[in-house]
């Protein structure tokens, strides 16, 4: 096994930036590499994390099905929160690391990727076959009719139902929502489906709730398809990530992981690096398609 750590601490100096990177250079070298994408891709884009140095379960809990289904103080309190954060998520570009990827798999390097955030910013960046895994943000779905609608839309009828709610230094969660007042989210009203006059939810997987299985099983197929694993700014602390590190290495297949931090899945590692994904990224893109 090629684990390049620090002892007591994060991967860090000559060996993280040699060794490491030389490993998953080689690795992405051999082509038919699948990649699952977590929230520390999108932390250069703005969007924090749930459990890394600004994650969002430092300060909060996020929703859960069973709560926002329960009640429509729940669902008033999620639409509230998620209104506001909802204009940072939709100005939020994609970074290097997102561009990289989408080189990458442009190059023939990577074949499948799969993503456990919910932004969209690997579709932004041209991986238009990103499967995503947990949702998408710009997505509404009515849980009485089924009908799917975008999230600009709601986001106007929202609008015009609240007006504009101002809360300066609102801290993002990875999720879209923030923090607000009581009183503002007791005055905020919600919209019901424009069809049925349903309860719509944003077409995500909440915390409590379960990826569907099919979409689950194709995640399972690209990984089968693949050489190799790369996971890229995942902690792997929850099953809906793991498993497929786990797929791959009953497969026998080679994982790597890149993430500041150590991760549940550095067990089944070939190989783990501790570097700013950006930047490390766009190295092995230049390194790998150079003349």
């Amino acid at each position: 096994m090629h684990v390049h750590r620090t002892p007591g601490g994060p991967e860090t100096g000559p060996a993280a930036r040699s060794g490491g990177l030389a490993e998953v250079e080689r690795l992405l070298a051999g082509r038919d590499v699948a990649v699952l994408s977590g929230a520390g891709l999108s932390t250069e884009s703005g969007i924090p994390d749930y459990r890394g140095a600004t994650g969002s379960l430092r300060r909060q809990t996020p929703m859960t099905y069973q709560e926002f289904v329960a009640s429509e103080q729940g669902r008033r309190r999620y639409w509230a929160r998620s209104h506001v954060g909802w204009q940072a998520i939709a100005r939020a570009e994609p970074n290097a690391g997102h561009r990289a990827v989408e080189g990458l798999r442009r190059s023939g390097y990577v074949s499948a990727v799969i993503t456990q955030n919910v932004d969209g910013l690997h579709r932004a960046a041209g991986t238009l076959g990103a499967v995503e895994l947990h949702g998408g943000l710009d997505r509404v779905v009515c849980l009485d009719c089924g009908r799917s609608s975008s999230r600009a839309d709601l986001d106007r009828r929202l609008h015009a139902l609240n007006g504009t709610l101002v809360v300066p230094d609102a801290a993002l969660n990875p999720d879209g929502d923030v923090q607000l007042p009581g009183a503002l989210v007791e005055a905020f009203r919600i919209a019901p489906c424009e069809a049925c006059g349903g309860v719509l939810k944003p077409d995500v997987v909440f915390f409590g709730e379960s990826v569907p299985k099919p979409r689950v099983q194709h995640c399972y197929d690209l990984v089968d398809a693949a050489r190799a694993l790369l996971v890229l700014g995942s902690s792997l602390t929850v099953m809906s990530g793991l498993r497929f590190v786990r797929r791959a290495a009953r497969g026998g297949k080679p994982v790597a992981i890149v993430n500041q931090g150590a991760t549940r899945g550095d067990e089944y590692a070939t190989t783990t690096l501790a570097l700013p994904l950006g930047a490390t990224l766009t190295t092995l893109l230049e390194q790998l398609t150079a003349p």
